[in-house]
């Protein structure tokens, strides 16, 4: 894909994953980043919805590209959702 300059584009892509998984009686919420460069950051202390996360993102020039759930319960103990994020390396 062509900018407005003419040159190509490119991008660089993100992965923030919530989990809600039973922890004994309760529920337990997590939150991770994996970065273009390959790291895995615990981020769940920043906030407690994945709004807050996705506007923290985007005001660090992330946009949400998909995003996926996966509900892997036979007890319905496990619920992830998948933000994909991309952003304009340049």
């Amino acid at each position: 894909m062509l900018g407005h300059n003419g040159r190509m584009v490119a991008w660089e892509y993100a992965l923030l994953v919530r989990r809600r998984e039973v922890s004994g009686q309760a529920w337990r919420l997590t939150y991770h980043w994996y970065g273009p460069d390959g790291s895995r950051r615990d981020v769940t202390d920043y906030a407690d919805t994945a709004i807050a996360h996705l506007n923290r993102a985007g005001a660090e020039g992330w946009e949400l590209v998909t995003a996926e759930e996966d509900v892997n319960n036979l007890q319905g103990s496990t619920e992830v959702h998948r933000y994909h994020l991309k952003r304009q390396i340049g």
